[in-house]
């Protein structure tokens, strides 16, 4: 039925419908104690995003030993698509993207890039900033790294000293999770880090942004708010109140600077393949939560929600502003 050659980008439920990926790929998870169903959630994504699903614990180099297992000892590559031609909604612009090393960020700073944008790429992680820079960099707009932690007044204002006076866009998408933890097991360390980082650290770099944006008459401003932005059952106390107060904080923004051509808008992304941290820290939290987070939809790849986010910065959304964007699958509705 498959003609083509199996490769990272073939979806999972290729690899195992295949006479020859199939038992290798049912191999490879056995070895780690795991089963074909526990990729069933994922099983339409290609097989390369189980490196960001897995955290680390799947690398690279064992999902090219399986292409080349699967092509004689070839490994077969699929070129990642471009932008469409003609497709330069960023040319000229600058745009600050946080959380730029990995998953969201990273999809969502490749693909301003691609459409001609110059990227203030930001993240705690240097080594991802600089492959991201390097891989990308040559072939589109220009990739500035800025490492650092954008809870620290210092790494804020070198984001800014590298924006050099001009921000047409702000996307801040880094965030961390909380371990699913109920408010009465929530430690003032876990709920001071998520809080800084979710919520304290986008006010921060916002309000810097903001001055420049208004001198200019005109700026886009896109915040990640979360599944748990719309409901109490997505994920533990911290992470939802963080991203509670994230939708807040967009709707009040929206409407305080309109009048200075500022639009500002969040997307609530369901579940992604990235590598943030989702694993369950509380028996409670597991046990009151895991019925409605198996009810989930599909989940989604880190660049199709790179293209919600791309589409809230761009002017294709010029007469949008102060809308909170499920992307999300469907699973808002539920």
């Amino acid at each position: 039925m498959h003609d083509a050659p199996l490769t990272a980008a073939s979806t999972i439920d290729r690899w195992l419908d295949s006479p020859t990926g199939g038992p290798l790929l049912r191999e490879l998870l056995a070895g780690s104690g795991q089963t074909p169903q526990a990729l069933a959630p994922v099983a339409h994504l290609p097989l390369g995003q189980l490196v960001a699903l897995s955290a680390g614990r799947m690398p690279q180099g064992a999902v090219d030993d399986l292409v080349r297992a699967a092509n004689d000892g070839v490994l077969v590559q699929e070129e990642t698509p471009a932008a469409a031609p003609g497709s330069a909604r960023f040319a000229g612009r600058t745009v600050i993207v946080t959380g730029a090393a990995s998953g969201i960020g990273r999809a969502t700073a490749v693909r301003v890039a691609r459409e001609g944008g110059r990227v203030i790429a930001v993240d705690l992680a240097a080594e991802g900033l600089d492959a991201l820079a390097a891989e990308h960099g040559e072939q589109s707009g220009p990739i500035v790294p800025v490492a650092g932690d954008l809870t620290r007044s210092e790494d804020r204002d070198r984001v800014l000293e590298a924006a050099d006076g001009r921000i047409d866009a702000l996307a801040n998408i880094a965030g961390i999770m909380d371990g699913m933890v109920p408010l009465h097991e929530t430690e003032d360390a876990l709920w001071d880090r998520v809080l800084g980082v979710n919520l304290d650290a986008v006010f921060r770099l916002t309000r810097a942004v903001i001055p420049l944006m208004r001198a200019a008459g005109a700026g886009a401003i896109v915040n990640v708010a979360s599944e748990a932005s719309l409901r109490g059952n997505a994920a533990g106390t911290a992470y939802t109140v963080s991203k509670h107060a994230v939708v807040g904080l967009t709707r009040s923004a929206a409407f305080l600077y309109g009048p200075d051509g500022i639009r500002v808008n969040a997307v609530a992304p369901g579940p992604t393949a990235t590598g943030i941290e989702g694993s369950m820290r509380s028996e409670m939290g597991a046990q009151r939560l895991g019925p409605f987070l198996r009810m989930i939809p599909p989940v989604a790849t880190a660049e199709t929600m790179a293209a919600s986010i791309t589409w809230l910065l761009s002017d294709d959304s010029a007469n949008v502003s102060g809308v909170i964007l499920p992307s999300d699958g469907g699973w808002s509705v539920q």
